[in-house]
């Protein structure tokens, strides 16, 4: 066997079914906990809103992915549901900027996740590699958009891009197993 066939085998696809699904599941409870505080008013909340819908797109595509091929949730999700949600709300509560700056650490940690990802999978299946690559591209896209908004000039960016970095790469490491 070579490595890529081992590395890609049915437990590791399921892994990142499963991690995949938690983190588009995280990313709407941030913004739900963002658009609760922001509501449909100032600078930003139109295009929070507008990336919560695609994050609800992507959530509902790994949520069908899932039942398909028999993946179960990570037993984290309660525990991404209120860790999601206050994310959210806390950094919209320090303002736009801070809401910004949240989407542009988890998109930065969620790009360098799925491009591993399309490394690791290669050729050996073509549907979840196609979905990573299209949801990696609007990860991108929201990236850009949250630096557009001025993420870069919240109070304290680097220690909350940091934190927040920090703790999306811990979240995907747990959810992969748990």
């Amino acid at each position: 066997m070579t490595r890529q066939q081992i590395t890609t085998g049915a437990e590791t696809i399921e892994q990142m079914i499963r991690v995949d699904q938690a983190g588009e599941y995280g990313a709407a409870r941030i913004y739900a906990g963002q658009i609760a505080v922001m509501g449909d008013r100032g600078p930003g909340a139109g295009q929070i809103a507008a990336m919560a819908s695609q994050e609800q797109e992507h959530l509902d595509r790994f949520n069908a992915l899932m039942v398909e091929r028999g993946v179960r949730p990570t037993v984290l999700q309660p525990v991404w549901d209120v860790a999601g949600f206050a994310l959210g709300a806390a950094t919209a509560l320090i303002g736009p900027e801070a809401a910004m700056a949240c989407t542009a650490a988890i998109e930065e940690e969620i790009d360098r996740h799925y491009s591993q990802q399309l490394d690791q999978l290669g050729e050996s299946d073509a549907e979840l590699g196609e979905m990573i690559r299209e949801f990696r591209d609007d990860e991108r896209e929201h990236k850009a958009t949250a630096l557009a908004a001025g993420a870069e000039r919240a109070p304290g960016y680097p220690l909350l891009s940091g934190a927040i970095r920090l703790g999306c790469r811990a979240a995907i490491a747990l959810s992969k197993r748990i």
